[in-house]
């Protein structure tokens, strides 16, 4: 593989169900190509972010008719959401993959990766010298804001909620909302539920993070340590549940056991953004855009793992506001000196020729950890 002279980077459409969003928009193509480089763009990748094939190609893109084409041909890949099943047999031996894996919510996808050599830097993993996650926190704060604009909507009655309009009107109480997680994910859904007039409560395990929230929210959102006891006496209050928890890179606990639904109001809705990494709740399974929510103990589950894809145009250029620097980084000088010099770019490699470089993915699936040298 090259490096660092002559990459060609490869951008394929994204095929998860209704998934708007692209992983490179033109000034990245510019940028890219100016200092040496080849893109190439499969032919409508862009439409769902409002980009033309033409805008593409006018900044020095190559557009190319399949993802075979793409696949074959790049040496760096960059998407947006892990490949699927159909992309599997694409994936070949020193290629690089750069997207959002996943990887320990899917095993199958885990051993696939394994299987075809390609090495996968995942943005989910990422981490910069103050142990914050640059590539994950724009979709995260578009993923914590979507939370509680669909919750409003499925707690409508023709949604199969409780009826309950999320900000009350005066002389009637506004909605209950409580939020699992005190991050990225959760501090944006505080502010959303908030502004909306909710009685919010946030519950986090870190006690630093609770006073800085409390500092920093309006009078309606509570903080609460996140304990077994708060978490069963929060969900009985409970019209809207936000799951916003996230270990990274790691299956994602149940904070919420199946029998723990029964306490929740008939038809209160659960949102569980932390889906991507399996789920906070016992009963949440992946959804799509297309059929997005399903009953379980008479309790709304909205768990789609793909939300910001939804506002492709929004969450495209969020993204890759932070990863164009990355995909500059490997393209300038190749994979091995980039990750040696940027140890947040290290943090990022989960798999690399059948290795298995990421300590959280080993122990979740009991598979031997080689760190990246």
């Amino acid at each position: 593989m090259p490096q660092g002279t002559n990459y060609v980077v490869g951008v394929p459409n994204e095929i998860k169900t209704h998934e708007s969003r692209v992983a490179l928009i033109p000034v990245g193509v510019e940028e890219l190509t100016r200092i040496g480089h080849k893109v190439l763009i499969q032919a409508g990748a862009g439409q769902g972010s409002g980009i033309s094939d033409e805008q593409y190609a006018s900044n020095g893109a190559e557009i190319v008719q399949t993802a075979a084409d793409v696949w074959n041909r790049s040496d760096l890949i960059v998407k947006v959401k892990e490949p699927l099943e159909i992309e599997w047999p694409l994936m070949r031996p020193g290629q690089i993959v750069f997207t959002y894996f996943h990887f320990a919510a899917d095993e199958q996808l885990t051993r696939a990766v394994m299987k075809s050599g390609i090495t996968a830097i995942a943005y989910e993993t990422i981490k910069d010298a103050r142990g914050n996650l640059p590539l994950l926190t724009p979709m995260s704060e578009v993923a914590g804001r979507m939370s509680i604009q669909e919750g409003a909507k499925f707690l409508e009655r023709p949604f199969d909620g409780r009826g309950i309009l999320l900000g009350g009107v005066p002389g009637v109480l506004p909605a209950n909302v409580v939020i699992l997680g005190g991050g990225i994910v959760g501090a944006n859904a505080a502010k959303v539920a908030a502004g909306l007039g909710a009685n919010v409560t946030i519950l986090d395990i870190n006690l630093d993070r609770l006073r800085y929230l409390d500092d920093v929210m309006p009078r309606n959102v509570t903080t609460l340590y996140s304990d077994r006891h708060n978490i069963l006496d929060s969900l009985g209050r409970a019209d809207l549940l936000i799951g916003a928890v996230l270990i990274p890179g790691a299956k994602a606990p149940h904070l919420v056991r199946k029998d723990d639904l029964t306490r929740m109001p008939p038809r209160a809705v659960i949102i569980d953004v932390a889906i991507d990494q399996g789920g906070c709740v016992e009963t949440s399974r992946p959804t799509t855009h297309s059929h997005p929510t399903y009953m379980v103990h008479d309790i709304v589950h909205y768990c789609v793992t793909n939300m910001p894809g939804a506002v492709g145009r929004t969450s495209t250029y969020a993204l890759t506001n932070v990863t164009l620097p990355y995909v500059l980084q490997l393209a300038k000088k190749g994979y091995e000196k980039a990750v040696a010099e940027n140890a947040a770019l290290k943090a990022g490699v989960n798999i690399r020729a059948g290795r298995v470089t990421n300590p959280a993915v080993a122990e979740t699936f009991g598979m031997n950890y080689e760190p990246e040298a």
